[in-house]
């Protein structure tokens, strides 16, 4: 094929006639019809076209329609997320603000870092005890003073302060547990040691009272009931654990004593319970040492239990039939538990990796809030005499106090002595930063 002429022959007819003569006829022959076999065969010969009126593209029929409402179907993909998102942030579990930083922090240099201990109460009265290392501190919340209540050091340099607990009304003595086996009491108003009681032939780690009677557990494996009223104290020593004891508490009644150890068991005991006697439900779900221990004071029979690195969980158990009621994954180590006097919320302190608070609400067990600072795991928690605090204690040497809970409604307000709001008053001119020794 002659490709020059076939180029040549591409005009259209318009051109054709405007360049045409005048007087020349309109039925001449455009030249290009004379070409027109021509340009057939150069389009099938270059295009691969046998049909003159086909186009190089084209869709031979209609694109297929896409299956569903592709439109309405991504709206609904990322508006329902959003709209989700945004309720789950619009819906407030609880109506109260909750400050994100603690209210106070004072420094605790020496606080051991053992999860097995328990170095911190808080008493009726509102002072708070603190053990670091060897020594008792006594911190008053209402004045900030700080008092030495005692010291270990002549027990030798490997000698410490292992657990402290407040008698539960009047908050004149102090329930202290030591490094080798003993269990002392102080009166603290004349600062003089009235007992030192044996019956541990190991640590003291865990202390829990009942009226009178003083519950107290050891590394050794044993519960030892100690009725402080008497000379021969020991009315019990419960034998169920096979490893160190390091989470004790009674129920609110009375009734009901939980012990946790590191064999991961959490044990039931009746308070009638004698040294022959077993515990009520030996209940085995942790998997990790059970330590963490708070009774609801909404619901009777209610206890929560938390459970170290290898566990992780909060469990929830009705004490009356030994059956578990719920589980929930916290992720890390708990250390300690505390409910909110107020609301039906439970606060939790955790390890690694995160080292924070967390209050949940029960019993959805949705996360209410996170409070972080601490910079090591926390390991003890005590609530305000008025439910309205939370002091933290962790292995960064610092105490934090935090204005988590509901304060009490007016009716408990009202019932606060002229005393008690003097202190507060005069507590709030206190440094925000202090040391305990």
């Amino acid at each position: 094929m002659d490709m020059e002429k076939s180029s040549h022959c591409l005009l259209s007819r318009q051109s054709y006639e405007e360049d045409r003569t005048d007087g020349e006829s309109s039925e001449d022959e455009f030249p290009g019809d004379a070409v027109a076999s021509d340009m057939s065969e150069y389009k099938s010969s270059l295009l691969g076209i046998e049909d003159t009126k086909s186009r190089i593209l084209s869709f031979a029929d209609k694109a297929p329609a896409p299956k569903g409402d592709t439109i309405n179907n991504l709206q609904v993909l990322y508006s329902s997320s959003t709209t989700s998102r945004k309720n789950k942030s619009s819906t407030k579990l609880v109506s109260r603000h909750i400050p994100s930083a603690p209210a106070r922090i004072l420094d605790a240099p020496d606080l051991m870092d053992d999860y097995y201990l328990n170095l911190l109460s808080w008493s009726d009265t509102n002072v708070l005890a603190v053990a670091l290392s060897q020594t008792v501190y006594l911190w008053n919340a209402a004045t900030g003073q700080i008092d030495e209540l005692c010291n270990v050091e002549n027990e030798g340099p490997d000698a410490h302060i292992s657990s402290v607990s407040w008698i539960q009304e009047g908050g004149g003595h102090l329930a202290v547990g030591t490094s080798w086996g003993k269990t002392l009491l102080w009166d603290v108003h004349s600062q003089k040691q009235l007992r030192k009681m044996d019956g541990h032939s190991d640590r003291v780690g865990a202390l829990s009272w009942n009226r009178h009677i003083l519950s107290s557990g050891g590394r050794d494996n044993l519960v030892v009931n100690h009725d402080v009223r008497i000379a021969e104290h020991k009315v019990a020593t419960l034998s169920s654990h096979t490893q160190e004891v390091c989470g004790l508490a009674w129920s609110p009644d009375g009734m009901t004593l939980a012990s946790g150890a590191n064999d991961n068991k959490l044990c039931l005991w009746d308070a009638a319970a004698s040294s022959s006697s077993r515990p009520r439900f030996e209940l085995t779900e942790h998997q990790a040492a059970v330590k963490a221990l708070a009774w609801s004071p909404h619901e009777r029979n209610l206890l929560a239990t938390g459970g170290g690195t290898a566990d992780r969980c909060i469990k929830f158990w009705n004490t009356q039939t030994g059956s578990l009621l719920n589980s929930i994954d916290t992720g890390s180590q708990v250390c300690a538990l505390q409910w909110n006097p107020h609301e039906k919320e439970i606060l939790s302190s955790h390890g690694f990796a995160r080292n924070q608070l967390c209050l949940w609400k029960y019993p959805t067990m949705a996360k209410v809030k996170e409070l972080d600072g601490h910079t090591a795991r926390v390991l003890h928690m005590a609530v305000s005499p008025d439910g309205g605090s939370v002091v933290s204690a962790a292995a960064d040497e610092t105490l934090r106090f935090w204005d988590v809970f509901a304060p009490p409604s007016k009716s408990h307000a009202g019932k606060r002595s002229a005393s008690d709001i003097a202190g507060g008053a005069a507590s709030k001119k206190l440094s925000r930063t202090m040391h305990i020794r």
